[in-house]
């Protein structure tokens, strides 16, 4: 569990110390070559340290590489001034998520797919308690949904608007939504193991087609 109180200020200095490890280390020898060692190394403090702190490798991983989601966050205001249609910016901000998932697959595998422990904490949260300043210049009004740590909660808040302008029953939208993470979760795991022969262009067409067929199918009315 990762708990600390706000005037916790030696705690924080350790958590964002071995984050920053984590990144520095992300960012010169790429994700797959992360290991407690190095991190414990790089931040100042022996290995077993860091297991005061985070479950596991998994877990220390999924905090050093949120930093890396900031192209995605900053494109999600772009995609959706593209329409005003709630089923349109549904389909946007997915197409915005998996265009730079398969841009960075390893990096979202490690935050949305990756078995990193304890499932019950929003992870996002505490990232942002420790980082307040990423979230300064992020619009108010997505700010619920990138505090999320899990995909199904994100999705959730994202297809609530198709709800309420009546595309989707609550019933069918959250079927929608499953359907929609297992083919995410599924074409991602195949690009991170070298198993899908699709550009990263191609994979998001491919994706895109999928979902926009699963809304058909399942909207009320179409926009």
């Amino acid at each position: 569990m990762i708990q600390f109180k706000n005037d916790d200020i030696k705690k924080k200095r350790i958590l964002k110390a071995f984050i920053n490890a984590v990144r520095n280390v992300i960012s010169k020898e790429g994700i797959e070559n992360v290991t407690i060692r190095k991190v414990a190394n790089k931040a100042g403090y022996n290995s077993a340290t860091i297991y005061n702190y985070f479950e596991n490798l998994n877990q220390l991983i999924f905090f050093g590489a949120i930093s890396f989601l900031d192209d995605y966050v900053k494109a999600i205001p772009f995609y959706l001034n593209k329409s005003d249609d709630e089923l349109d910016q549904f389909l946007l901000i997915w197409k915005c998520f998996v265009k730079n998932s398969f841009e960075n697959p390893k990096i979202f595998y490690a935050i949305f797919t990756e078995n990193i422990g304890d499932s019950s904490e929003n992870l996002f949260k505490k990232y942002y308690e420790l980082f307040p300043e990423e979230l300064d210049n992020i619009p108010k009004k997505y700010i619920p949904m990138l505090l999320e740590s899990e995909l199904s909660k994100r999705c959730s808040i994202h297809i609530k608007p198709c709800i309420e302008a009546g595309y989707f029953t609550t019933e069918r939208a959250e079927e929608v939504d499953e359907r929609i993470r297992l083919i995410y979760h599924g074409m991602l795991s195949l690009m991170i193991n070298n198993r899908l022969n699709y550009s990263k262009e191609e994979a998001t067409d491919v994706f895109m087609k999928y979902i926009k067929s699963i809304t058909k199918s399942q909207a009320l009315k179409l926009s």
